[in-house]
């Protein structure tokens, strides 16, 4: 009898260890399934080895079925990978500020195109702080690569803009912000001169909304960048030292 109670204990114990594996190896599963997707442009399968997307969104803890906004896509080479790898369950909102799409309209029309072949995409242009004005579900997680430093001088109201992604999320949910390391004590401005920015403030404004750092990875590191000239020097130019912060919107 002792036996079969301390087998039915273990049991217990074991099922959500085993259920929360399953996840994890079904996320896995789905992100190099997306990274393998033969329609990947090979513009974009040539950025991976200095982007590392695959490990990113591990660290992100992407599941299929995840609904996820992607702030700032560009022409959607997150945006790409993130919507095979949520699958037809899940949702990639893939948005553009209204100044990009206006300045950068090329991009933009791209990223449009891309969308127009994916039931499970929704293409968002909108100022950042209104992002989430047509997003009518909980989101899972929300995504800036390589933007929130242009978010210094493009007149995007910050505090508001982490309030936005705040309130879009599910408890739990999930914010992953990427960015170019610029210097301790550099300051704002180099958010514009060097496309650069401290991570410390970053921190610092994305908590203030009600954040918790969960984690950092340095999976983007280089220590060989020196931090004070511009991302696009052609000494530096996609290799510089990135900073790579889950926040999480605590449970409640």
């Amino acid at each position: 009898m002792k036996q079969f109670v301390a087998a039915m204990a273990a049991l217990v114990l074991a099922t959500p260890m085993a259920m929360a594996m399953t996840i994890q190896d079904d996320g896995a599963m789905a992100i190099e399934a997306a990274l393998a997707d033969a329609s990947r442009p090979e513009a974009e399968v040539q950025q991976d080895a200095g982007r590392h997307p695959g490990a990113v969104l591990e660290f992100a803890g992407l599941e299929p079925g995840w609904q996820v906004a992607d702030l700032t896509a560009g022409s959607g080479y997150y945006s790409r990978i993130l919507s095979t790898a949520v699958g037809a369950d899940g949702h990639v909102y893939a948005h553009n500020p209204s100044w990009v799409a206006e300045s950068y309209p090329e991009p933009n029309e791209a990223l449009a195109a891309l969308v127009a072949t994916r039931e499970n995409m929704t293409h968002v242009v909108a100022p950042t702080e209104g992002f989430s004005d047509g997003i009518d579900v909980p989101l899972d997680a929300v995504f800036m690569v390589l933007f929130y430093h242009d978010t210094l001088h493009d007149g995007t109201d910050r505090a508001a803009m982490n309030q936005a992604v705040y309130d879009a999320l599910r408890p739990g949910g999930v914010y992953i912000v990427i960015d170019h390391h610029a210097l301790d004590g550099a300051g704002e401005e180099v958010g514009n001169t060097l496309h650069r920015m401290e991570a410390s403030l970053a921190e610092r404004e994305v908590m203030a909304a009600g954040f918790v750092l969960d984690g950092q990875s340095d999976v983007l590191a280089n220590p060989d960048d020196p931090r004070d000239i511009s991302v696009f020097d052609p000494a530096i130019r996609r290799q510089t030292d990135r900073f790579v912060y889950r926040f999480r919107k605590p449970d409640m």
